[in-house]
């Protein structure tokens, strides 16, 4: 009989684990999973002891009953250095718990990510005196809704199996690197915002974007957005319908509310700094420069120009610990894709009470979340009732709207933004070409109309300029005096446009539109320049 299947953390099938089967003190059936994962054995209903081993996994055993409904799900975690703060983002003083999976001993150590990697100060070696016990064990079933809960299973509330660390007085992107005696390396990041605010700019780190994209336990809002399938992935290509069926799309998959939850509490690899990297060089991965590796390099650059800043996650725009109308200025950037409506009205409503917003990303408030508790995050599918998210209506039924990514007819970010993202353009990256050189955000670059620019640029998923990734354009629903300053010269006219507009209550928006824009601005003069120019300006009295 069936008893259930087995998976590793990205929920592929792991083939030949061996699994013994206890009950009353004695083994009573001794089994390997299948290619497929499948755990068969000849069992009387009841509850059993399940011991499961496999070399460069950990070891786990549970309690299950046997017979009694579906398939159980077993979850097994891989021998690699893995590791995330708890809570991720904080204020000057507060703590948070390093969570670290190493199955060897390890050092801890915590760094300032600015214009350069600031070391801090050491944690600490960890280490217990039984074999691989700073390793950490998964929950069953899909962890990626509750999340993996380390430091919770196996440890006790004793100060040597938990320990904290204390949000410096320095708001700022904070990595915490661990480096174990196997010779891995893995780097986290962990948000402190300040005690109370201490400069004119706020920058938001696109912490709900971090969160959609990662697939650790093997669902993302980009892979098995509706849950896990009944059984795990052999390979990806031949089974996922995203591959599989050219019709399908995962933002389709469910109708009228939301997707299920997707738990903060998960490591995030994508987001992991590889050792000596600097804030100049190329940004490696096919994530990472959509990500926190990317925001990093926005922050080096405020810090290279003498800026000072306050740093904040988005959870804490949404539940008011970001106070905006203590600042001047509030900068997004690289991917601020999903927000709440919570997020939108406020920063909507600043900006109309005379702030300045420097949006220097692509594709961002493009998808509406919700955050039900301070834990998860849930991202509301693409159908729903009329009043609810923005996007176009569905033509099959004027009640509903679609929350597309591209083509759509209602593009409420771009009443704030002034550009809404489009798809012709994407995965392709290039120059912009100055449109308006008169213009005062061209000050002292030297650019007339036509001039090419933005063409050094860090990012390697899409090389090739500030221009890029994913792209935004004017939209018809831009607010009154939107203008065009310049525009990418990407293919099929998909470049993102520049766009700047004044607010009637005295705030200012400054649209980038493109994803690759920050990738630019510590190599390339012009984009510097450019944005120093709205900066400086935004910060006048």
């Amino acid at each position: 009989m069936l008893i259930g299947y087995v998976s590793d953390e990205r929920y592929v099938a792991l083939c030949d684990v061996a699994v013994e089967f206890e009950r009353n003190g004695r083994s009573v059936a001794v089994a390997r999973s299948t290619p497929r994962g499948g755990i068969y054995a000849e069992l009387a209903p009841g509850h059993y002891r399940v011991t499961l081993v496999k070399p460069g996994y950990g070891a786990k055993v549970v309690n299950l009953e046997v017979g009694t409904g579906e398939p159980h799900q077993l979850r097994l975690l891989s021998d690699r250095l893995l590791g995330y703060m708890w809570p991720r983002w904080v204020r000057s003083g507060e703590r948070s718990e390093f969570r670290v999976h190493s199955v060897a001993p390890y050092r801890l150590s915590l760094w300032r990510y600015g214009q350069t990697r600031e070391f801090v100060r050491t944690l600490g070696w960890f280490d217990e005196h039984g074999p691989r016990a700073t390793m950490q064990v998964t929950p069953d079933g899909d962890y990626t809704r509750v999340g993996v809960q380390w430091n919770r299973r196996g440890y006790s509330s004793s100060p040597h199996h938990t320990q904290f660390a204390e949000g410096p007085a320095r708001s700022g992107l904070y990595y915490l690197h661990a480096e174990n005696e196997r010779g891995e390396f893995f780097s986290f990041p962990w948000v402190v915002a300040p005690a109370g605010p201490s400069a004119q700019v706020a920058v938001l780190a696109s912490t709900n974007t971090w969160n959609a994209y990662n697939n650790f336990g093997g669902r993302s809002n980009y892979v098995n957005a509706a849950g896990l399938p009944p059984t795990p992935v052999v390979n990806a290509r031949l089974e996922l319908p995203r591959y599989t069926d050219g019709a399908f799309s995962e933002w389709g998959a469910a109708l009228d509310d939301a997707f299920p939850p997707l738990s903060f509490e998960r490591p995030e690899p994508d987001n992991c700094v590889p050792a000596g990297a600097r804030p100049t060089d190329p940004i490696a991965g096919r994530l990472a420069s959509s990500l926190a590796p990317a925001e990093w390099r926005l922050l080096a650059w405020l810090e290279r120009e003498g800026h000072r800043y306050d740093y904040y996650a988005e959870a804490q725009l949404h539940d008011g610990t970001l106070d905006l109308d203590a600042y001047r200025v509030l900068i997004l950037s690289v991917h601020p894709e999903y927000w709440t409506r919570r997020m939108f009205e406020r920063v909507r409503d600043w900006a109309d009470r005379g702030g300045r917003l420097m949006y220097l990303g692509g594709n961002g408030i493009n998808c509406e979340v919700e955050l039900p508790t301070p834990d998860t995050m849930r991202c509301k599918t693409h159908l729903r009732a009329e009043g609810g998210s923005l996007g176009m209506r569905d033509p099959a039924d004027p009640t509903r709207f679609y929350e597309s990514r591209f083509h759509r007819t209602v593009a409420p970010e771009a009443s704030l933004l002034g550009v809404v993202t489009t798809e012709t353009g994407i995965m392709t990256a290039a120059p912009y070409h100055a449109l308006r050189a008169d213009h005062w955000v061209f000050a002292g670059t030297g650019l007339q109309n036509g001039a090419i620019f933005g063409a050094a640029s860090l990012h390697e998923r899409c090389s090739g300029g500030a221009s890029g990734h994913e792209t935004d354009k004017l939209s018809e629903h831009a607010p009154p005096g939107a203008v065009v300053l310049a525009k990418g010269l990407n293919p099929d006219n998909g470049g993102a446009e520049i766009v700047y507009h004044e607010r009637p209550g005295g705030g200012a928006v400054f649209a980038a539109g493109s994803i690759t824009y920050v990738s630019s601005l510590l190599v390339d003069a012009a984009i510097s320049r450019i944005t120093l120019n709205v900066l400086n300006r935004f910060l006048e009295a």
